[in-house]
């Protein structure tokens, strides 16, 4: 049920240093019977690493609002605790055509799929989550960073300090399930 998988590391923080985003079928997917049994046989190495993570948050759920095509060098995701009030798609359809923004993408978490109990996120304390998630992505840190600037003008006052604390990720690692052995490549010629 995972298409592909990109991590992220965080500019000039050492918390939070990684974001790690996975593209799935379908939101179905973080409650499947494969997926759950994945989690509850934590390899050896998922064993010994899985107790040292810190401010671990997760959410999995789907696509409520996108804009814009293709993955961005440097993103911004903003966690929040309750859905985003007004008209998603035409928050990611503005910030989407400022300039250098590659995309823009609302996810909604399925708080009940991501709160199921596993062997795995029982090695983690602390386990976090969120209700959805903002994700900007452009192709530097400066266009990234005028989009939250312009962010700023668009959200209620509330939400501004998360926006001024929120660290940016640089691409470090994109791995799509068609590159994986045992899939079957699509390549035309020209």
């Amino acid at each position: 049920g995972f298409l592909a998988c990109r991590i992220f590391r965080a500019l000039g923080v050492s918390v939070n240093r990684y974001f790690i985003l996975y593209e799935l079928e379908d939101e179905r997917v973080v409650s499947s019977a494969g997926y759950l049994a994945r989690l509850n046989a934590p390899t050896p190495w998922s064993q010994r690493i899985m107790p040292r993570l810190v401010n671990f948050a997760c959410g999995g759920g789907h696509i409520a609002a996108s804009a814009g095509a293709g993955p961005g060098g440097i993103i911004a995701p903003l966690r929040f605790d309750a859905a985003p009030s007004g008209d998603a798609s035409e928050l990611v359809a503005e910030l989407a055509r400022l300039d250098r923004i590659i995309a823009a993408r609302v996810l909604l978490t399925d708080l009940a799929q991501t709160a199921i109990k596993t062997r795995e996120k029982g090695l983690r304390a602390n386990d976090g989550s969120f209700a959805a998630l903002l994700l900007i992505e452009g192709l530097d840190e400066a266009a990234v960073r005028d989009a939250l600037h312009h962010l700023r003008k668009m959200l209620p006052a509330e939400d501004h300090g998360a926006i001024d604390d929120l660290p940016l990720y640089r691409l470090a690692f994109s791995l799509p399930k068609r590159l994986l052995p045992g899939q079957e490549e699509r390549r035309s010629a020209k």
